[in-house]
């Protein structure tokens, strides 16, 4: 088995970016999910509720800053957040710092409501609960190319059931991956208590429920029934649906494209 692809996400529910290598840190890999928008309570602003985040391109500068992109909206490029800490409704985590007002006014347009621009200034102050053993509850997430493959199966199949023309295979795109890996049999991840990839040791904390996030097709911001119509049929237990695990770093260090995956 081997790691296919690399992908973090910059700004949380945007466009993901593949690298060929990235940085293994305690929190993630090295600049994912850094930023986030929020209403201006603090809450974060959930893409199932406004897809239109999902065609937000938001790239790291090398100031420290964004630059955001959007279908019909102009680029902005966005400075190192200094502004004050506020704080947030997310769980597990109460501050963020306040980007610049011109990022607020900019997803604000795009979203047709408040939104602000926020960036997470100290990853290490978020709290896990007890029930992930004071861990990170997974701070990189892992998908199988083969489980993949098998759901568009399943999905296939339905719909020759329901007598409809069979849909595109899914844009992994679509379960936010860290890391797509490929060459094992399909759904053996749900087995793993751990994981080595390169010289880097993970431990799987969970296995990863699926929200309806994952309904909004990334490219068109469509709205469908899959995967979850078809997860609750054949990947469905403790009234939740799965789809992919989460790992938990043992070491830190590089993650390169092509590394061995090996299984514990």
């Amino acid at each position: 088995m081997e790691l296919a692809e690399i992908r973090t996400y910059p700004l949380k529910s945007t466009k993901g970016i593949s690298r060929p290598s990235a940085q293994v840190l305690p929190w993630g890999l090295e600049g994912d999910r850094c930023w986030a928008v929020v209403d201006p309570l603090g809450e974060l602003i959930w893409v199932g509720e406004h897809p239109r985040l999902l065609s937000v391109s938001a790239v790291e500068t090398p100031e420290g800053g964004l630059c955001l992109s959007a279908k019909g909206m102009g680029e902005l490029k966005v400075p190192p957040a200094t502004g004050d800490t506020i704080p947030l409704g997310c769980s597990n985590l109460d501050r963020a710092v306040l980007a610049h007002a011109d990022a607020h006014e900019w997803f604000t347009r795009l979203l047709g409501k408040p939104a602000r621009l926020v960036r997470l200034d100290d990853p290490g102050c978020r709290t896990i609960t007890e029930e992930h053993r004071g861990l990170w509850d997974g701070p990189l997430l892992l998908v199988s190319r083969s489980s993949l493959q098998r759901l568009d199966g399943w999905i296939a199949e339905g719909a020759m059931e329901r007598q409809e023309h069979p849909p595109d295979p899914l844009d992994v795109a679509r379960f936010r991956p860290n890391a797509v890996i490929d060459g094992a049999e399909p759904f053996a991840e749900d087995a793993w208590t751990s994981v080595r990839i390169g010289e880097i040791d993970f431990g799987v904390s969970e296995l990863c429920d699926r929200c309806a996030a994952t309904i909004w097709d990334p490219a068109t911001q469509d709205r469908g029934k899959e995967p979850l119509r078809t997860l609750a049929r054949h990947r469905h237990w403790d009234g939740k649906t799965w789809f992919g695990i989460r790992l938990v770093p043992r070491n830190l260090g590089e993650l390169r494209v092509g590394d061995e995956v090996r299984p514990g």
